[in-house]
């Protein structure tokens, strides 16, 4: 039996619910009492005693312990990835940024370089057009509500605008302009 067009969403978003129930399942069955038996283990060894104050491996473990909340996430949210290798791919390109960041003729040049850098590598995570992106945010940010500034960054913007994007006016006297991803 096909799927007729209004029944087609409900059911992908079923089968994803399902998915993400599996994952989130599977993850409380296998990856839990790890991170149970770890931290048990890091909160054994601080409290050992065994080494100096100073010790690396001890800060090491203060800084597991720190982050205890945060690490846990991936068990409850079947969205969160295990590893960040995906932000990784992504920001590969700012180590080289560091680079041509000593022919900045300002600091804040070199500030502002960054921050570029960092809004085109966030459009290309969140597979924004960098070009529409930018476009459209530069004419919006002057008029766009401070309060709902969060709406601008690539991942809201992307809900919310980059179905209808502002245009510049170049773009409408060419008749468009083709993509620039």
């Amino acid at each position: 039996m096909a799927l007729t067009g209004h029944d087609q969403p409900k059911y992908a978003v079923t089968i994803a619910e399902i998915r993400s129930e599996a994952k989130r399942q599977r993850r409380q069955a296998d990856a839990a009492p790890v991170m149970r038996r770890l931290f048990e283990w890091v909160d054994e060894n601080i409290q050992a005693q065994a080494f100096l104050p100073s010790n690396p491996f001890l800060k090491a473990l203060g800084y597991i312990q720190e982050r205890k909340d945060g690490l846990m996430v991936y068990l409850d949210d079947p969205d969160v990835p295990i590893d960040t290798n995906h932000v990784e791919r992504v920001i590969r390109a700012i180590p080289m940024g560091r680079k041509n960041g000593t022919f900045c003729w300002t600091e804040l040049g070199a500030q502002q370089i960054a921050i570029v850098q960092s809004l085109l590598a966030t459009c290309r995570l969140h597979d924004v057009n960098p070009y529409d992106y930018l476009v459209d945010v530069l004419q919006r940010v002057g008029e766009h509500p401070q309060a709902r500034v969060h709406e601008l960054t690539p991942r809201v913007w992307k809900t919310l605008f980059a179905d209808k994007p502002m245009r510049s006016d170049l773009h409408h006297a060419h008749g468009g302009i083709k993509d620039a991803g």
